[in-house]
């Protein structure tokens, strides 16, 4: 499975970060298309993004200066734990 059951446990721990992270496993995309997507506010979806990115687990598709259309992905290590998470069923 993972040795990095704090990781694990952070992302599933909130609604709003499974559901970022469930999107992003498709495709990159904006907090608000996020949002719409999994039908949650804005503001919680993009607090979420923000949390995820410190923690090296989302990361930007446009330059760091762009504050309109900021797109996020899955890193490599956000990739994994996403898999790690959805293998072991941890999420529905």
């Amino acid at each position: 499975m993972t040795d990095n059951w704090d990781e694990v446990s952070y992302v599933i721990s909130s609604q709003y970060r499974v559901a970022v992270m469930d999107e992003l496993a498709d495709e990159p995309a904006t907090p608000t298309e996020i949002a719409s997507e999994a039908e949650f506010a804005t503001s919680h979806v993009s607090r979420a993004v923000g949390r995820l990115h410190d923690r090296s687990i989302v990361e930007l598709t446009v330059p760091e200066s762009q504050h309109v259309n900021r797109q996020y992905r899955l890193t490599e290590k956000g990739r994994r734990l996403w898999d790690n998470i959805t293998e072991a069923e941890l999420v529905g």
